[in-house]
């Protein structure tokens, strides 16, 4: 398989920059079987059945964007900006630093708030940095100097402000953890929760803490090469066992968003059934992988040869994707992270024909 299967022409003037108001006035394309039909969020409970259950991405988002400037014996204070990625198990944090090339090991960054830094390391364009603070105090202090993580496509648009610390958080974020948001459950609020509940949908919580590698583009032209960045998630027993009675009653498994997915089908990958597990996963989808645990995905339109675009198109087939891609596009769906959403329901099947393709 090759890169350029999974690319398609998008319109700048479709990239969304801010999200719909209110959050279920966002437009959603149903796609079932042959066909395509347009509605919205807020009438998503009607697409939906009576015992079916969303699994929800319940990581937090942290403000992990900081700007500041580095200090250095005679040095001038020049502006730094850093945006947290993990922190390791040495309590450091690996970073994107930029400059990273003008700093040099052991010089501190101050931020805003009485937050520094020091550049303790580098290696493969990333800093390793220690900071002043440690627990809650640190994260006071990232919470008032620090700004929400945009999306590379928003940010080179617009610069975060206090909007995006409720624009780019789920209604029930609870984890933090995240350096990007899970952005098809950015559609919900308590209007469609409680439409739901009331129409006999179930909901679990799992949690996959959204890592920078989400936006780093493919650079192999043989997509099966590409390695996937590790991210750190958690479905618990409950969770397993809640998606495995709702699996006995019949009732279909819907992720929203493609971060939930990919941690359930981590989670099923060893019997077939999802399982309680913890870790780190790094899951690559593309076509050919066999869906042990997924029904259908609710989730947004992604950037061209991106592995989003390989997972739905695993799902859905990748000539679906590409009539559903197009019809987007024609009937000016919004784009990306703070756009629409889909709700991609495959023909039923065991595995839908597929077969494993995982990393």
């Amino acid at each position: 398989m090759k890169l350029d299967e999974f690319d398609f022409a998008l319109p700048e003037d479709l990239i969304a920059t801010r999200p719909a108001r209110p959050r279920r006035a966002a437009r959603l394309l149903v796609a079932e079987g042959d066909a395509i039909h347009d509605s919205r969020v807020t009438d998503l409970g009607t697409w939906l059945r009576a015992g079916d259950r969303l699994v929800l991405n319940d990581t937090r988002v942290i403000p992990a964007r900081l700007a500041g400037r580095r200090h250095r014996a005679g040095g001038a204070g020049a502006r730094i900006e850093v945006t947290l990625l993990e922190p390791q198990a040495d309590g450091t944090w690996s970073a994107l630093v930029k400059p990273l090339r003008k700093l040099r090991e052991g010089e501190e960054i101050t931020f805003a708030s009485g937050l520094s830094a020091v550049l303790e390391g580098r290696g493969e364009g990333q800093a390793r940095l220690r900071f002043n603070l440690a627990g809650e105090d640190f994260d006071a202090a990232l919470d008032a100097a620090g700004a929400m993580p945009l999306p590379p496509y928003i940010a080179a648009r617009r610069p975060a402000d206090d909007r995006d610390r409720e624009d780019y958080q789920t209604v029930w974020a609870r984890r933090p953890g995240a350096v990007a948001a899970p952005t098809a459950s950015l559609h919900f609020d308590e209007v469609v929760l409680v439409d739901l509940a009331a129409r006999g949908v179930t909901f679990s919580h799992v949690t996959l803490h959204v890592g920078a590698g989400t936006f780093l583009p493919v650079k192999v032209d043989d997509i099966t090469t590409h390695r996937m960045h590790a991210e750190w998630g958690e479905v618990s027993e409950q969770v397993a066992a809640e998606i495995a009675a709702t699996r006995a009653a019949g009732g279909r498994i819907i992720p929203v968003g493609t971060t939930a997915l990919r941690l359930i089908e981590t989670a099923a990958r060893d019997t077939g059934e999802v399982a309680p597990w913890q870790g780190e996963t790094d899951i690559f989808i593309y076509p050919g992988f066999a869906f042990r645990a997924t029904d259908a995905l609710m989730t947004n339109f992604h950037l061209p040869k991106s592995t989003l675009m390989m997972l739905v198109s695993a799902l859905m087939g990748r000539e679906r994707i590409a009539a559903i891609y197009a019809h987007a596009v024609a009937a000016r769906y919004r784009f990306f992270s703070y756009g629409d959403a889909s709700l991609l329901i495959p023909p039923p099947g065991p595995d839908n024909g597929q077969e494993a393709a995982t990393r």
